[in-house]
C-alpha cells in the first residue's frame, strides 16, 4: 500500500488488500498481475478475490511511461519529479471506476478539457501564441504531446514562450515562427516556410488580434484592426487550405467575440457596405472596427465550414466569455484602467470561457472545439 501513497493515491478498498509478500504490478498495455515474492511466481488473478483487473484510461496528467536500463517499465511523475515502478492507474482499475459524463462550465481549467487525450500525432499552428489565451492554448496542447507552432510577429517574445513551456515539460514539442498578420507578405512567407517543413496540419487556431488601436494603415494600405483580426487570418487559411485538406480530419478555430453582435455591415439599402470594413481616419472608431472584424470572423468560419467540411476540414468560431482579462487592450489607457478595476471579477485565461458562436459537427478524436473555447479566444 506504500506504493499507492507514493503515487499520491490512497487505497480505500480493504477487500483488495494484498497478503504479505505479494505485489501488484501492471503490463505495458495496462493488465494487472500479482507477484508473490516468497514463492517467486506471478499470476493474473488477485490472490484473495480471484478477480482480474485492468488499468482504466490514460496516465494522469504529468505522468509518463518509460523503460529503465534493465528493460523494466517505470512511471515518471514530471510534476513532482519522481519515479516509481507502480502504475498510478492501478488505483483506478476498471472494476472500481464509475464513468460519468464530463461536464464543462466556467470554472473548468484548460488542462482539464484535454485530460486523458493524446495529441502526439497532431500538428497545431496558433497565431499569437506567445502570450495571453493564445499561450494557454499552446501550453495545453504541447503538454499533451502535440507539435505546436507559435505563429507570432515578435520572435523574441515567442522564444520566451517556447522556453517557458519546455521548462514545464522537457519533451514538449513547441517552436516559434515569424508571422505578422499586418503584412500579407509575411503571412505568405510563413505559409511557404511551414509547407517547406513537409508537416501535416491538423489544427489551425486563428487567435491573434488587436483592439482599441489608434487608426493606422498597414503596408498593404488597409486599416490595421481589420487586417490583423480578420484579413490576415483569412489569407493564412487560404494559403494553408491544401495542407489542411491533406491532413483531414482537421479543424480551423477562428477566435471571434460576443461583440460581433454590436455592429452591422449593411448600408441603408440593406447591402454590404465594404467601405465600413477599412474606413478612413475620420470615420474610424476602434471598438466598432474590432466588432466588425469579429463579425467577419464568424461569417468566414461558417462559410469555410460549408465549403471544406465535405473534405474533412471543419471550422468553429469561438467566444471566451465576457470580460476576459488579457493584454489585447493595452494600447488604450482607459480600457486598461477599466479592466484593471474589473480584474478580480473576470475569468482566468486558463479556464473555459463560454459558448461557441458557431457549432458544426465535431470530428472524432481531438475535441479541439472545447479546448479552443477555454484557452484560444479573445474578448
Amino acid at each position: 500500500m506504500a506504493a499507492l501513497k507514493y503515487a499520491g493515491m490512497d487505497d480505500t478498498d480493504s477487500e483488495d488488500e494484498l497478503p504479505p509478500g505479494w505485489e501488484e504490478r501492471s503490463t505495458k498495455d495496462g493488465w494487472v498481475y500479482y507477484a508473490n515474492h516468497d514463492e517467486m511466481k506471478t499470476q493474473w488473478e488477485h490472490p484473495k478475490t480471484g478477480k482480474k483487473k485492468r488499468c482504466a484510461g490514460d496516465l494522469p496528467y504529468g505522468w509518463e511511461q518509460e523503460t529503465d536500463e534493465k528493460g523494466q517499465i517505470v512511471y515518471v511523475d514530471h510534476i513532482n519529479k519522481r519515479t516509481t515502478y507502480f502504475d498510478p492507474r492501478q488505483a483506478f482499475t476498471v472494476e472500481d471506476v464509475i464513468i460519468k459524463p464530463k461536464r464543462y462550465d466556467g470554472n473548468t481549467a484548460a488542462l482539464e478539457i484535454l485530460q486523458g487525450r493524446d495529441f502526439s500525432d497532431k500538428v497545431i499552428v496558433i497565431t499569437g501564441g506567445n502570450s495571453g489565451i493564445g499561450f494557454e492554448t499552446a501550453r495545453s496542447f504541447a503538454l499533451h504531446g502535440a507539435h505546436v507552432i507559435l505563429a507570432c510577429r515578435n520572435l523574441s517574445r515567442a522564444g520566451k514562450a517556447v522556453i517557458s513551456i519546455q521548462e514545464e515539460w522537457h519533451k514538449a514539442r513547441v517552436e516559434a515562427m515569424m508571422c505578422d498578420l499586418a503584412s500579407f507578405r509575411s503571412v505568405r512567407e510563413f505559409a511557404d516556410s511551414f509547407k517547406a517543413k513537409n508537416l501535416p496540419l491538423h489544427i489551425l487556431v486563428c487567435n491573434a488580434g488587436v483592439c482599441t488601436q489608434p487608426w493606422s494603415l498597414t503596408e498593404d494600405g488597409l486599416e490595421s484592426t481589420f487586417q490583423v483580426c480578420h484579413l490576415g487570418h483569412f489569407l493564412l487559411v487560404q494559403c494553408l487550405q491544401d495542407v489542411l485538406r491533406r491532413s483531414a480530419p482537421a479543424r480551423v478555430v477562428v477566435v471571434s467575440s460576443e461583440s460581433h453582435r454590436f455592429t452591422d455591415l449593411l448600408d441603408s439599402c440593406g447591402k454590404v457596405d465594404l467601405a465600413l470594413l477599412s474606413p478612413a481616419k475620420k470615420n474610424y472608431w476602434s471598438m466598432l472596427a474590432y466588432n466588425r472584424a469579429k463579425l467577419c470572423n464568424i461569417l468566414f468560419s461558417n462559410e469555410l465550414h460549408r465549403r471544406l467540411s465535405p473534405h474533412g476540414v471543419y471550422s468553429n468560431a469561438v467566444h471566451p466569455g465576457n470580460m476576459m482579462y488579457t493584454s489585447i487592450h493595452q494600447s488604450w489607457w482607459l480600457m486598461t484602467f477599466l479592466f484593471t478595476l474589473a480584474r478580480p471579477f473576470t475569468k482566468s485565461m486558463t479556464v473555459w470561457g463560454g459558448p461557441s458562436t458557431a457549432s458544426p459537427p465535431h470530428w472524432p478524436g481531438a475535441n479541439v472545439h472545447e479546448a479552443s473555447i477555454q484557452t484560444g479566444a479573445l474578448l
